[in-house]
């Protein structure tokens, strides 16, 4: 069965965006892109909140005709063109990139239907409101979070209101040149 993965950065103290929402702090370097790339390998599933599939949506497909980008930047372009795109939102009516589907109702059935689909797993891209929504609702099997070496004070959290003790088992680490500290964890159930 497919898991949901979820992909975060987030500040020491626990923040996946500053107070006005910019996210200018979290550390990218080719060293952390190809450590992302190799993950999304056992990926072949995007999934997004409202705000950041606006996002991904304008910014994307234009790299891989910028001849500015990276060799790196053009092949995640190019991935994330062709996967499935599965956006959650009660407020956007339609969605137009290449591949994507709209769900606006019953979150965790959705989830429990696209896990049952054939594939690779399913990621989660930033989309802190969303997250959170899965994390209450139990949806989340691994999360990959990038610790930056950053204090914001205040923000966006990355954990809120959590109301129920989730076990987890740490899979991996990797502490990145620029100070990141990639942790890699399983949700342990039953």
């Amino acid at each position: 069965m497919r898991k949901v993965v979820l992909l975060m950065h987030v500040s020491l103290d626990g923040f996946v965006a500053d107070a006005n929402g910019g996210m200018d702090w979290i550390q990218h370097d080719n060293e952390i892109f190809q450590y992302v790339t190799d993950k999304m390998e056992n990926v072949d599933a995007a999934i997004y909140g409202r705000t950041t599939y606006g996002m991904m949506e304008g910014y994307w497909p234009t790299v891989a005709n910028d001849p500015n980008a990276s060799e790196l930047d053009r092949h995640h372009a190019a991935w994330v063109e062709e996967v499935q795109k599965v956006v959650f939102s009660t407020t956007l009516e339609k969605v137009t990139w290449n591949n994507t589907t709209l769900i606006k109702g019953n979150t965790a059935e959705a989830v429990a239907r696209l896990k049952q689909q054939p594939g690779k797993n399913l990621m989660i891209f930033g989309s802190p409101r969303l997250t959170h929504s899965f994390m209450e609702l139990g949806l989340i099997d691994e999360y990959l979070i990038n610790v930056n070496p950053v204090l914001l004070g205040t923000g966006i959290p990355l954990f809120k209101d959590v109301q129920q003790k989730t076990n987890l088992q740490l899979l991996s680490t990797v502490t990145f040149k620029t100070g990141v500290v990639g942790l890699h964890y399983e949700t342990k159930r039953g």
